[in-house]
């Protein structure tokens, strides 16, 4: 019997899925806010949240385990807990901001940029 996927799955495989995330999140990461579809920024979100509290207790373990969901992207990781989570240390949650932009021309696909608050 077949189950539902949890989350959009982009017509890509599990692996391309995966990286697109990932590579998504780095340059979230790295430029601090990014144009991209809605679909794509709504399933970045609560992955990129997720860093951000790992981020906040700011231990080693915690390093390595962002430096593993990132896919070995070190510098983006010791930007994410040494930079961007000591900004939220007070905020228990809601680190990213999405807001709407108008439909992109070529294929009228739905438009968004998400940053950090």
């Amino acid at each position: 019997m077949q189950k539902r996927k949890k989350g959009r799955t982009f017509g890509r495989v599990r692996k391309l899925r995966v990286a697109l995330i990932r590579s998504l999140a780095e340059s979230l990461i790295e430029n601090g806010k990014i144009n991209t579809t809605e679909a794509k920024a709504k399933e970045l979100r609560p992955y990129i949240e997720k860093l951000i509290t790992m981020g906040k207790k700011g231990t080693i373990a915690a390093e390595r385990l962002i430096v593993a969901r990132l896919g070995g992207r070190k510098a983006s990781a010791s930007k994410l807990v040494k930079d961007i989570a000591p900004k939220y240390k007070g905020r228990a949650g809601g680190y990213t901001r999405i807001v709407k932009l108008p439909v992109r021309k070529a294929d009228a696909s739905a438009r968004a940029m998400i940053e950090f608050v």
